[in-house]
């Protein structure tokens, strides 16, 4: 075995690490109200200089982009400042031009100056060229102020592993990454929120001179873009939200633990897949034998980690692999390969190079080019977390025999366990603000009754569901006739159905 340690290593290394309230200061910053219009008129009078983005997608979509610059804390508006990087595609026809739309790609701590290309080619040409379609970096994500924390590795998730043992060394880690967060952006952590990200949007829209502005969000987008009209409801317009968080929910425990079921069901849909090409991939003529065969690669990885290129994969990294796969039933033959890779490297044999699978293994393990600190920073700065590592440990346990795979993952700690308390209290969803809301029943990371109950804390909003499909972010990214259809009436007349529509796969 490779672990020694057991589950009372996690509580030592709480009681040595964790003195006071979070790492992050033993006081979080208390909430402060806005500051008073007039207080912004140094960021409200500047002037934006759009110039080429550098970014190939958008240069050659015609795109430009400009620095905004913002508050790091809004409450005390002549401190410190952030700069906010956006990109705007103008209106295809000025004559038709509505406004603007701005949007957000998920993550949280995803950059998103690019995604307004995607949403502009799944618009219909009417739509497009009523609005210029605005994308951001929100505050802390990638050309916006990036928050860098230095971690030893890039992604903030991960399984706790098969046993006490692998838990305990997950503690560690956690708790690791947390301090170096606290050591390095102490000063602006408190401060890089949704409600903050919120604030900037609505400076932006002043910026463009928008009396309203039109919104597209998908994953934690959808939650950005419910807290922005919760808190700016009369500067909303035409609101979409796809794959939808619940806003009750929103935080790495409630979010993280509904992925563990839907995430099991995906599994299944693949395996069978797998099982009915087991000619190709040796997993498995069964699903339950394709499960079997991934359980076993799990423990394997968890005695002795898999060596694939440069890396090492271990039972905290290897669920992970299929997690970024199974969110999209188009990805079953990459999975497939994958899996199999993995299990002739388990065994000895030479495996060929795969792109895919080391971009993903380079995004979770290695700390540069793409440190996904910022991720936790929104995440931990939004909504507190449980300390205590038994919590997590008996959700763990409790999730293993209906989640063999996914429950040590969806159920495991956080760096959120040792950061110091938000600046502000989470924010309450609760408006009337006209929504179309999008949602597939079979979506892995922001599941389907958590649309549902973003649909009813949002009274009057529409929902659209894509029934039986595994997708993940449907606008943009899975053509559906009737999907497609609705989002675009929405944004073209301002329509929002009638009732609420069900549709089918293509």
């Amino acid at each position: 075995m490779k672990r020694t340690r057991g589950l009372t290593a996690a509580a030592s290394i709480v009681t040595a690490l964790a003195a006071c309230a979070g790492l992050i200061g033993c006081a979080g910053p208390t909430a402060e109200a806005d500051a008073a219009p007039s207080a912004l008129d140094r960021f409200t009078g500047q002037t934006l200089q759009w110039k080429a983005c550098d970014n190939p997608k958008l240069d050659k979509a015609g795109a430009q982009c400009a620095d905004v610059t913002v508050p790091l804390n809004y409450a005390e508006p002549q401190g410190a400042t952030l700069t906010v990087a956006i990109s705007r595609l103008a209106a295809t026809d000025p004559a038709q031009r509505r406004g603007v739309m701005l949007s957000n790609p998920g993550g949280p701590g995803g950059p998103g100056l690019d995604l307004t290309v995607d949403i502009g080619a799944a618009m219909t040409p009417d739509v497009r060229a009523r609005y210029d379609l605005i994308g951001m970096d929100p505050r802390g994500v990638g050309r916006s102020s990036m928050i860098k924390c230095h971690w030893p590795r890039g992604f903030g998730l991960q399984s706790a592993g098969i046993d006490a043992a692998g838990f305990a060394e997950s503690v560690a880690m956690q708790s690791e990454l947390a301090m170096r967060c606290a050591t390095t952006e102490a000063a602006r952590l408190p401060y890089i929120t949704t409600r903050n990200t919120a604030r900037d949007m609505d400076l932006i829209r002043t910026l463009l001179g928008a009396d309203k502005v039109s919104y597209f969000g998908t994953s934690y987008g959808t939650y950005l873009g419910a807290v922005y009209t919760q808190m700016f409801p009369d500067r909303a317009d035409r609101i979409v939200l796809d794959s939808s968080v619940d806003p009750d929910q929103y935080g790495t425990v409630g979010m993280m633990r509904a992925m563990g079921p839907a995430n099991e069901a995906a599994l299944d849909l693949w395996a069978d897949w797998a099982a009915a090409n087991d000619g190709t991939y040796r997993l498995g003529t069964t699903r339950a034998q394709v499960r079997a065969t991934v359980v076993e690669l799990i423990r394997h990885a968890a005695e002795k980690p898999i060596r694939f290129g440069e890396f090492e994969i271990d039972d905290h990294w290897l669920p992970l692999v299929l997690f970024v796969g199974l969110d999209d039933p188009r990805q079953y033959e990459m999975v497939s390969d994958q899996v199999r890779m993995l299990a002739d490297a388990a065994d000895g044999k030479a495996v060929r190079p795969d792109e895919k699978l080391t971009g993903i293994l380079t995004h979770a393990l290695k700390a540069e080019p793409d440190e996904s600190s910022s991720q936790m920073a929104i995440l931990c700065g939004d909504v507190a977390a449980p300390r205590d590592p038994q919590f997590y440990w008996r959700n763990i346990e409790a999730a293993r025999a209906t989640q063999p795979v996914f429950g040590a993952f969806a159920n495991n700690i956080t760096p959120c366990a040792f950061w110091a308390p938000p600046a502000e209290p989470a924010t309450v969803v609760r408006n009337s603000v006209p929504t179309l809301i999008v949602q597939s029943t079979g979506d892995t990371r922001t599941t389907y009754d958590g649309a549902v109950a973003m649909h009813k804390d949002l009274s009057a909003s529409r929902m659209v569901t894509l029934q039986d499909v595994p997708i993940h972010w449907i606008f943009g990214r899975y053509p559906n006739a009737c999907v497609y259809s609705a989002v675009n009436t929405y944004f073209r007349d301002g329509t929002l159905p009638e009732s609420d529509v069900t549709c089918r796969a293509d």
